[in-house]
């Protein structure tokens, strides 16, 4: 790890890179982003080859990001509950294979519209599998105060790949072809997997078995609903890229616009990625004094008028700095964005929240993908970009009273919880169920309102948690006597509730232990779900007939 940085100066971007283990997973993970835009890039260029449709070059995207936003949540799950050391390599081997497959097809002139398509959806399922489990991997070897700085780089990787990616993509389809792409693509992923096995990742340690698959799903999905930070994270990255995803999925036809082949489209894209490298070099210093919501305002404001700077260009001597600028803005918006929603996650749910929030980033790209693209198909490109860069900015003025920086961010460190629950003294199989918890709060009834609005935080807590449902009863007979009630699945998942109790946990029951007037600490109570034995009741028999 390394040393915890002056609070009084804004940390390097680059020190993060001086950890070996950091080092060694970025550069795997700056190959695997320059293999997915080189197949981009390849892929939209070859569309355009085989057909004119509008449509199916901006459906190439689609494809690409769709994986995603259809099988994040699994994704995330299994990045939660299986060794994510082996699954983000397996990831690595699917893209590889996927690439080995257009490149056969490519070499055999096979390829067509619907085949290109289907292929760049499994190429991005590659993506869908490893991107959560990388988001989950970083804050796991990365110190809390250099968050932001690797972050930062894990979104230089991505726009250096953006830039690498369709300049080497390019050169191959200028003087080769498209099936060195996929090739070269297929070296890269093998190579990626190598650099993921040589990291050793510290094995979980549990004495619970791991969670279930299914059950993984529901925890991880409930986890980011209970979440208000959350809601409004994925709201804001949804917006932001239906908006942004406008100037990408069209940005083929902008470059034949400019009557230019590939080089044009690589150059545009370069441009892209060198203002989003040259922004995220300095966003430690930038965010001194701005907060997460300026940095998403500004930033979705100033990629609106560069998309329109870049269809309105008349050459691509003007075309490329507005695609820089463009670059610039992406990076500030969707960095304190991924920074916003790493911090508003615990480890034990990281990556299945990071794939819900992929999920929303993707789900927002394909869906402006698909849109935008049906938009410039009835009309022009130029009045769909128009709109898309209209659209962002509406959608923020409709929502700015959400925030995704609003007051401090909580404290997700893992501490055991206060006490011990006594040991049952009856036998309890692991599986069985439903748990139901019962908690019994003695208060001043001139504190039941103050009381109340703690008690909904500790709702959303305990849902967090993984309670299948929670309630909060009064006495009728004795006044600021309550009954706090949650259920869990069964008992494993109880058991798993200490594991996930996070200091901010500690926080909220010292806020509940505040308002409790009895001499001793609210009584808990655990009941086990009784199975009912099912009764056969003889079925009557009519007399006989005389």
């Amino acid at each position: 790890m390394t040393t915890p940085a002056d609070p009084k100066q804004a940390p390097s971007t680059m020190a993060p890179l001086r950890d070996p283990v950091f080092r060694m997973l970025w550069m795997a993970w700056l190959a695997a982003n320059v293999t997915m835009w080189m197949n981009d890039v390849a892929s939209a260029w070859v569309m355009t080859t085989l057909t004119d449709s509008v449509f199916m070059v901006a459906m190439v995207q689609a494809a690409s990001t769709l994986p995603v936003f259809v099988l994040g949540l699994p994704s995330g799950a299994l990045a939660d509950i299986v060794d994510r050391r082996r699954y983000f390599a397996v990831t690595q081997l699917w893209v590889a294979a996927t690439a080995l497959v257009l490149s056969a097809l490519a070499f055999a002139d096979g390829l067509s519209a619907p085949l290109l398509l289907a292929l760049t959806f499994a190429n991005g399922i590659g993506m869908a599998m490893r991107w959560p489990v990388f988001a989950a991997i970083v804050p796991e070897v990365v110190p809390r105060h250099d968050l932001s700085a690797a972050l930062a780089l894990n979104g230089i990787a991505m726009n250096m790949s953006r830039i690498v990616g369709p300049v080497v993509a390019g050169m191959l389809l200028a003087s080769v072809g498209s099936q060195y792409v996929f090739l070269l693509n297929a070296l890269l992923s093998i190579i990626a997997f190598v650099i993921i096995l040589r990291w050793r990742s510290e094995p979980k340690v549990s004495a619970l078995p791991g969670e279930r698959f299914f059950g993984a799903m529901r925890v991880g999905l409930q986890h980011v609903v209970q979440s208000p930070r959350m809601r409004v994270v994925l709201l804001r990255i949804f917006g932001f890229f239906l908006q942004s995803s406008a100037l990408l999925a069209l940005l083929p036809l902008i470059a034949r616009k400019l009557e230019g082949g590939a080089t044009t489209f690589t150059a545009l894209l370069a441009a892209m990625g060198a203002g989003a490298i040259l922004t995220a070099l300095f966003l430690p210093r930038l965010r001194r004094g701005i907060s997460r919501d300026e940095f998403v305002a500004w930033g979705t404001g100033v990629h609106a008028v560069a998309a329109l700077l870049v269809v309105l260009a008349p050459n691509i001597w003007l075309a490329m700095p507005a695609s820089a600028l463009a670059g610039m803005a992406w990076i500030a918006t969707a960095n304190s964005l991924t920074l916003a929603a790493q911090l508003a996650l615990p480890n034990w749910v990281r990556a299945r929240g990071m794939s819900i929030y992929q999920m929303a980033l993707m789900g927002g790209s394909a869906v402006g993908a698909a849109l935008w693209g049906y938009v410039a198909s009835l009309t022009t490109v130029s009045v769909s970009i128009a709109i898309a860069a209209a659209l962002g900015p509406l959608l923020l003025a409709l929502t700015r009273h959400l925030s995704v920086g609003g007051g401090p961010d909580a404290d997700h460190t893992p501490v055991p919880p206060a006490g011990r629950a006594p040991e049952p003294i009856i036998e309890i199989a692991p599986n069985e169920g439903p748990v139901m918890v019962t908690i019994e709060y003695l208060i001043d009834p001139s504190a039941a309102a103050a009381f109340n609005a703690v008690m909904q935080k500790t709702r959303r807590a305990r849902l967090r948690q993984g309670a299948l449902s929670w309630g909060l009863f009064r006495d009728t007979t004795l006044p600021g006597r309550y009954i706090e009630y949650f259920l869990d699945e069964n008992w494993i998942e109880h058991q798993r509730r200490l594991e996930r109790f996070t200091a901010a946990d500690a926080g909220l029951r010292e806020q509940r232990l505040s308002f409790h007037l009895g001499p001793d600490e609210p009584r808990v109570q655990r009941y086990v779900g009784e199975p009912m034995a099912t009764q056969h009741v003889a079925p009557s028999v009519p007399p006989a007939p005389i």
